[in-house]
Order: structure tokens, then C-alpha cells, then sequence
């Protein structure tokens, strides 16, 4: 690279970044314009910005059990039973070699 390409791309460098910098002032402004292109029936812009959820809440306790013991051993005994039907109905496919 000769003296004059470098002295050339240096200028364009501080040019590029001497009107690229007030632009950025501009993105809050920009941000608050009207979409271009978008359909007649699009909502338009909450005027609160949205919350983040809580994720970190922890949920309140249970007062008692999820399931009484003689509900859930019904119900593990009939998904055993759907197992079973449905494996008789189609037997396992030798392993692919």
C-alpha cells in the first residue's frame, strides 16, 4: 500500500465513522416513529414497555398431596396396561444392521 491508498482509506474511515456516530444519538427517535410497510390492521405499539415475568417466584406450597397413593397406583396401573396392549399390538422391530 502505497502513501496515497492509505492516507484514502484512513479519510474514509473517519468519514464513515464521523456520520455513523450522530446517527446513533437518533435510534431513540427512530424507535419511536411509525412502522414503514405495515399492514392497515397491526396493532399499535403498547405505550408502557412489558415487565419481565417473574421468573424467580417460587410457587406457594400445597396444603396436601398431588395424587393419594391409591389414585396414583391406579393410574401407573393403567398406563402398565396401555403399555402392554399396545405392545402386543405391534412387536418390536428387529435392530437395523
Amino acid at each position: 500500500m502505497d502513501g496515497r491508498s492509505a492516507r484514502a482509506a484512513a479519510t474514509a474511515a473517519l468519514l464513515a465513522l464521523g456520520l455513523g456516530l450522530p446517527l446513533g444519538g437518533c435510534a431513540s427517535t427512530i424507535a419511536d416513529m411509525p412502522m414503514v410497510g405495515t399492514p392497515a390492521g397491526a396493532p399499535a405499539r403498547p405505550a408502557e414497555v412489558g415487565t419481565y415475568l417473574p421468573v424467580h417466584d417460587l410457587p406457594t406450597t400445597r396444603e396436601g398431596a398431588a395424587m393419594a397413593p391409591a389414585d396414583q397406583a391406579k393410574m401407573q396401573a393403567e398406563l402398565t396396561a396401555a403399555r402392554d396392549r399396545q405392545a402386543v399390538v405391534l412387536p418390536a422391530k428387529p435392530p437395523a444392521k
